[in-house]
């Protein structure tokens, strides 16, 4: 299949975010030596950079909406490599702490509006297949680039972390402007009019989906490697390895969900897919023991935790039809939200002295929240693909 080269800088641009995103999980330690902070302190970075996310997402899109997509993506990522590039220097906790809340800022809204000018450079049926291709670079992070430069942070220096993924923004921004083509801007709207979606209840329900359904996977995440560890019985040792088979699962999964979204319609995959993660939950928590099995989860897992992006930020942006960008990083947030509150009630068990499978089984009670408003949602508002062109010729021939 030829992929189009329009989508390359977008996808770029989310090998930029994911890298920055999740390598400084395995730096901690090196981070919180260098900077003579505890490794808790150091996680505050973490948490930083998340509330970034979601605090920047609906300003930076609110007033950047008048303006030309290309021009806001490009501005987005100068963004995003000088405060990447700004981590590689940063002399002490508090100023560091500061820049990862900045370079976290135009993490969703680069996505919320990579995604409304990805599906508009699709042709028609293939709008959650480009969107996947645009995820492809997050996922492609977590298979390739978090290993490598995690390692190049532990054998050299973790500052490198932050230098390598300002340079992958710097060839973000030179593809964005050779290749992204230019669209026109929306004139005719502002902060509060893109704010109106807000009152609708179908935004909702997808928001609810997002940050609980989705939630479900990060109770997995979040404690996967004790879980493998000490229930599963990996070698320490052997976790990078790991990360990779969860990475290429989420590459597949990814590319899979764009493809069976365009098919079966985004409302009826989405369903399919929480119900596919609650069932493969419920296998991490009976079936963890056995090593092998545990494995294939893991791919599994991996698979289903980025299947969904794709038919999920479909449903938003048919929810809200004249706000699509910022309901598009609205979304970003919810995921946000989702790890924060897998995080959160998974660890509850684990407070308890509950063995490290215990968090999957709050994941299966999240997950299962979320096919519940799943199927509500599909009854509600889905259609498939082939049911919208009748539904559209029905309405031309009225015409």
């Amino acid at each position: 299949m030829k992929i189009d080269k329009r989508i390359i800088p977008l996808a770029i641009g989310g090998l930029g975010i994911g890298t920055t995103e999740f390598t400084v999980m395995g730096l901690l330690p090196d981070i919180a030596k260098t900077l003579e902070i505890t490794i808790p302190q150091a996680g505050h970075l973490i948490s930083a950079y998340a509330m970034g996310v979601v605090i920047g997402a609906p300003i930076l899109i609110g007033y950047s909406v008048k303006f030309p997509p290309k021009k806001v993506l490009m501005a987005f990522m100068i963004l995003f490599t000088l405060f990447n590039g700004l981590s590689a220097i940063a002399p002490n906790y508090t100023t560091m702490l500061i820049i990862r809340f900045m370079s976290g800022l135009p993490h969703g809204a680069f996505f919320g509006v990579g995604t409304v000018v990805a599906a508009k450079m699709a042709g028609k049926g293939k709008e959650a297949f480009y969107i996947s291709m645009m995820f492809t670079g997050l996922t492609v992070a977590n298979l390739v680039m978090v290993p490598l430069v995690t390692y190049i942070g532990h054998t050299f220096h973790w500052r490198l972390y932050f230098a390598i993924v300002a340079v992958i923004g710097l060839f973000a921004i030179l593809f964005l402007k050779l290749w992204l083509p230019a669209m026109e801007s929306n004139q005719n709207t502002h902060f509060l009019e893109e704010l109106k979606f807000l009152k609708n209840k179908q935004s909702w329900l997808v928001l609810t989906i997002t940050a609980i359904g989705f939630g479900g996977l990060f109770t997995w995440l979040s404690y996967i490697t004790p879980l493998m560890t000490v229930v599963s019985g990996i070698q320490s040792s052997q976790m990078a390895y790991v990360m990779v088979l969860a990475g290429a699962g989420m590459v597949v999964g990814n590319l899979v969900g764009g493809v069976v979204s365009d098919k079966l319609g985004p409302e009826k995959t989405c369903a399919l897919l929480i119900f596919l993660m609650m069932i493969s939950l419920a296998g991490v928590f009976f079936l963890s023991e056995h090593q092998n099995i545990a494995l294939v989860l893991t791919f599994m897992c991996g698979a289903l935790s980025m299947s969904i992006a794709s038919p999920i930020n479909i449903m938003m942006m048919k929810a809200a039809p004249n706000s699509e960008m910022m309901a598009a990083a609205f979304m970003q947030a919810g995921f946000n939200i989702a790890n924060a509150m897998g995080a959160f009630f998974g660890g509850i068990p684990l407070e308890y002295g509950l063995p490290f499978n215990y968090p999957a089984l709050v994941g299966v009670g999240m997950t299962f929240i979320g096919v519940v408003v799943s199927v509500r949602y599909m009854y509600l508002y889905g259609r498939t693909p082939a049911e919208e062109e009748a539904v559209t010729e029905c309405v031309s021939c009225d015409k």
